[in-house]
């Protein structure tokens, strides 16, 4: 992809996915995403229904007349993206390939943290941790990580997830806003998540695709595992090896769902056919 190509490409998924930020994610995200703490503002004169614990005790006996303190959310916060770049990702029967979802979820998360003044960093991992990106404000550096999810070719196919977070947690030394964007085709990740989980805020989207659960029955056809490189012949409509396909995946999906859970974590699962804006909304709703 030349340069030019790039900047088009990053310039539609910036008014794709900021418009969906600015019009519906930056509140719903505010809401769900609450500052460190509440820091002192100002004072004011006393008002029917104010909480009588702010009143400053000082300051009324100063004055005569009752005061009470006004405190805001300190809402500084760091959203950190934790994205999956190995071979798997490249898989997709629909519209859009799974790497592609990630890049467009990632773009709106990150205007949607950008609309709040937040920082946003990024940790693309395989089976390493490919790239890390130091959270940061500002535009720029928003657009900075788009062209990092298009454009960046990873050197491993594999996928550690526990790896990645590891890593992370030894760079973020401040609690933060956690997304683990992967279609979380390893497992043993469990005690590295619920280590992380005490600290940051995780929430984990897994994007998989029908046909990884639901083998179409189309005769003997030849696969090739984009993680390993090796080709197989597959019988499709052996009964047997489309029941085994299936609980090979599912069985990836409940160790998700329990890993997460289990962590007090967040979970999403989003399939390659859904619109992946109304199940990101449904969740900061539910938060």
């Amino acid at each position: 992809m030349n340069t030019q190509e790039l900047l088009k490409k990053v310039r539609k998924i910036e008014i794709k996915t900021r418009r969906l930020s600015d019009a519906v994610f930056g509140g719903e995200y505010h809401s769900a995403f609450k500052g460190r703490g509440m820091t002192f503002s100002e004072v004011r004169q006393y008002q029917f229904g104010d909480d009588v614990r702010n009143i400053d005790w000082n300051v009324t006996a100063r004055y005569n007349e009752p005061y009470i303190k006004v405190f805001e959310e300190e809402r500084e916060l760091t959203l950190m993206l934790v994205v999956d770049v190995s071979s798997s990702t490249l898989f997709g029967t629909q519209n859009q390939i799974k790497k592609e979802i990630i890049t467009e979820l990632c773009a709106t998360l990150a205007f949607s943290a950008l609309q709040n003044n937040d920082k946003v960093g990024l940790l693309l991992f395989s089976d390493q941790v490919e790239l890390f990106v130091p959270p940061k404000k500002g535009k720029s550096h928003i657009l900075r990580i788009i062209r990092e999810l298009l454009e960046f070719k990873p050197e491993h196919k594999k996928t550690d997830v526990s790896g990645a977070l590891k890593y992370m947690a030894g760079v973020l030394k401040k609690k933060a806003i956690v997304f683990v964007l992967s279609d979380f085709m390893s497992d043993d990740y469990m005690k590295t998540l619920q280590i992380i989980g005490r600290k940051h805020d995780v929430t984990g989207v897994r994007i998989y695709d029908r046909h990884e659960q639901e083998l179409p029955k189309i005769g003997l056809v030849q696969f090739k595992d984009l993680e390993t490189g090796k080709n197989l012949f597959i019988n499709t409509n052996s009964k047997k090896t489309r029941r085994e396909y299936a609980a090979h995946h599912i069985e990836k999906a409940a160790y998700f769902k329990n890993a997460f859970t289990r962590s007090d974590a967040g979970a999403i699962d989003l399939e390659t056919r859904e619109d992946y804006s109304k199940k990101l909304l449904g969740y900061f709703k539910a938060r």
